[in-house]
């Protein structure tokens, strides 16, 4: 009955919820259809925000000015929306002194605690020391 409809009208019977009980069928055209469900999935991809890993690396030895200039990218990669992975790099003899990894890596965190917050305490994984520092709130873009 549905179809003779359809045909009457010069359109398509598009089934729009099959799962339901009884099936969700529309007279439309179909072609409309499928346009509109672009536009609506292509709208919503927009939308969407995805998160990004970027990585800073420093040495044990990073000098002061090195350390801001890194610290300076780090935030606007947080204000960004992006986390953000710093890692401590160990060569050779450095790593007889880890303590010095540390202690940057608790500088570094300190200077961002105003954005982001560290998601775990730092780890220590083969010759690098790292930590991911995730905002502490999404900036809403205009």
């Amino acid at each position: 009955m549905a179809l003779e409809k359809a045909e009457e009208k010069e359109l398509d019977l598009v089934e729009i919820a099959p799962n339901a009980n009884p099936p969700v069928c529309k007279i439309i055209d179909y072609g409309k259809f499928v346009y509109e469900k672009q536009k609506r999935d292509k709208l919503q991809k927009k939308k969407q925000h995805v998160t990004v890993l970027k990585e800073i690396r420093l040495h044990p030895n990073t000098d002061t000015h090195d350390f801001e200039f890194k610290a300076r990218h780090a935030i606007n990669f947080i204000e960004d929306g992006n986390k953000v992975k710093v890692s401590v790099i160990f060569k050779g003899r450095e790593l007889a002194y880890k303590e010095h990894g540390a202690e940057l890596l608790k500088k570094f965190i300190e200077k961002l605690s105003e954005i982001a917050k560290p998601e775990y305490d730092f780890k220590f994984e083969g010759r690098a020391m790292h930590v991911i520092l995730a905002p502490l709130k999404l900036k809403k873009k205009k």
